[in-house]
């Protein structure tokens, strides 16, 4: 029985004691149930009791026995104890616990996966480094973190559009084409451009392309032309290697040829909340929490950066019901007003839109900080990173800390093997188990899911079929909150932890002349249930379960 039957089960109890009259309450949508701190007190416990007293107008202990004795009364559930104020203390039957091993083996891939977020539109944008140089660290933590994000998002039911916003248009592109030109021309670069190697190194791809650039007169605008074209092939094929695909790559510049520009400024019109001002259009954005209005159209007719930010969110609006931006550190200003923004738009922006803000990433080797800075070329990039570490170690460090707090990635300890190593442990834990089933294939010995799981018994058994049942509700809720990294830390601390306590205590297969034990089968079923566990979590994170090590 995994948690969300098990809550179900406890609904169950309420809807009947409803039905009896003896409960005058509205029936909860869902009840949750939770694994308790000390394990004496059950599997999992619930305050549903404590949450239905008041409106019962009885004492929550009251409630909690007349539902623990309708729960006694439910298969697979071998113990309920009331206690403290009113908590359910439950204790499941072994059988039913075994079952969860068949619940995953059944399910296989699609365990964890889940409707919390069924019938949701979400774009999701993410990375959108401008295309004036490689990938760096920065974007290559958004990289790792926002695959995953989509990948929890479309395993909750949501139908999620990963998309990357192309900035080329504005000042830094015409930096950026000035740079790529004084390069192929063996010119000094502009003390404002871009003076790393690559610049070298994509001027020359560009002349490859158009051998006779340098003798047109519009050489620069043509170096922007296909400079861009250069850069966008790098910085896709790094991404896909890392593993990355964007369903969008939407250009800054399609905004103006589209009519997005115009449509955006009509709506905003329509809501009220456009004004002019000293020959300039104005948005007044202070109307929802802004710290100042925002110029949409200069007085000489040029439109604004904000003013493509307007076009872009309201076409996006039209793809999706909900937008999430993954934006860099240095973009903590645009929370107010892209949320003012939304709102001026006519949208209520605690629904239509979400901006996520990641922190800085400090690359040490050697226990010394690798210093970067785009335009000096003395970068990390998604290359060197992987070179350096490998896609895994990458993807699973960058994946398992929170995006908004600033981390330090140690370039030796995410290549060591060694347990202190949590992707390492973690790949080790189900390189494991596919040994333990590989071995068990090369004695003869088979199995299959008619093996008597109420002989797991053995409390280390217990603990990591407890493990294993928590996946979905972990799979949710790291969806819900936007927090990937919730899915590592699980399947460190739960699963790669209790399978590793498994192991140590609980024998497997036959050694020497020892005849197969009653336990051997369903031991075999609960390590190849761990198995697709961790292959289901690590999916999720892009990252691999490999077979040996």
């Amino acid at each position: 029985m995994t948690p969300s039957q098990l809550g179900a089960a406890v609904r169950g109890a309420v809807v009947a004691a409803v039905e009896a009259g003896e409960l005058a309450v509205e029936v909860p949508a869902e009840v949750s149930v939770e694994r308790p701190r000390v394990k004496e007190h059950g599997d999992y416990a619930t305050s549903i009791a404590l949450q239905l007293a008041k409106k019962a107008g009885r004492p929550p202990r009251e409630v909690a026995e007349l539902l623990a004795t309708r729960l006694r009364a439910v298969e697979g559930v071998e113990e309920v104890d009331v206690a403290g104020p009113g908590f359910l203390n439950l204790r499941l039957a072994q059988a039913s616990l075994g079952a969860v091993a068949l619940t995953v083996l059944e399910q296989g891939a699609a365990y964890g996966t889940n409707s919390s977020a069924a019938g949701q539109r979400i774009n999701l944008e993410f990375v959108s480094a401008n295309p004036t140089g490689p990938i760096h660290i920065g974007g290559v933590r958004w990289a790792a973190v926002g695959d995953a994000l989509g990948r929890l998002l479309e395993a909750s039911g949501a139908e999620v559009v990963r998309e990357y916003y192309v900035n080329d248009a504005g000042v830094q592109i015409d930096r950026f084409a000035a740079s790529l030109h004084a390069a192929a021309t063996g010119q000094v670069v502009p003390a404002d451009g871009y003076a790393g190697a690559y610049v070298a190194d994509w001027a020359q791809l560009v002349l490859e392309r158009a051998p006779d650039l340098l003798e047109r007169d519009d050489a620069v605008e043509q170096f922007r032309v296909i400079g861009l074209q250069v850069a966008l092939e790098e910085i896709r094929a790094s991404l896909a290697s890392f593993g990355v695909e964007f369903d969008v790559w939407f250009s800054e510049l399609s905004l103006k040829g589209s009519g997005a520009v115009d449509r955006a400024l009509d709506r905003l019109r329509e809501q009220g909340h456009v004004f002019e001002q000293d020959g300039a259009v104005w948005l007044r954005t202070t109307d929802f929490g802004d710290d100042k209005d925002r110029v949409l159209v200069k007085s000489d007719g040029s439109g604004t950066y904000f003013l493509s930010d307007a076009a872009y969110y309201v076409d996006k609006r039209t793809r999706a019901d909900r937008c999430i931006y993954m934006l860099g550190a240095d973009h903590h200003g645009y929370v107010g007003r892209l949320k003012a923004l939304a709102a001026c738009a006519g949208d209520d922006p605690g629904t239509s839109i979400e901006v996520l803000i990641g922190q800085l990433v400090n690359v040490l080797k050697d226990g010394e900080p690798v210093r970067m800075s785009k335009r000096a070329g003395d970068i990390v990039t998604l290359e060197d990173l992987v070179e350096l570490v490998g896609v895994d170690a990458a993807r699973y460090t960058l994946a398992r800390s929170s995006a908004d707090s600033s981390m330090d990635l140690d370039v030796d300890a995410v290549t060591r093997q060694s347990s202190d190593n949590p992707v390492f442990y973690v790949q080790y834990a189900a390189t494991r188990a596919a040994s333990v089933l590989r071995n068990a294939a090369e004695m003869g010995i088979s199995f299959d899911e008619t093996a008597d799981l109420s002989l797991l018994t053995h409390p280390r058994e217990a603990e990591l079929l407890l493990a294993l049942a928590e996946f979905p509700a972990v799979v949710a809720t790291a969806a819900e909150l936007r927090e990937p990294h919730r899915v590592a830390r699980y399947l460190e601390e739960k699963v790669a932890k209790s399978a590793q306590r498994f192991w140590d205590e609980c024998q497997v297969l036959p050694k020497g002349d020892e005849e197969v034990a009653a336990t051997t089968a369903p031991r075999l079923l609960l390590w190849r249930a761990t198995r697709t566990v961790l292959e289901n979590g690590l999916r999720l994170l892009g990252v691999t379960a490999p077979e040996r090590m």
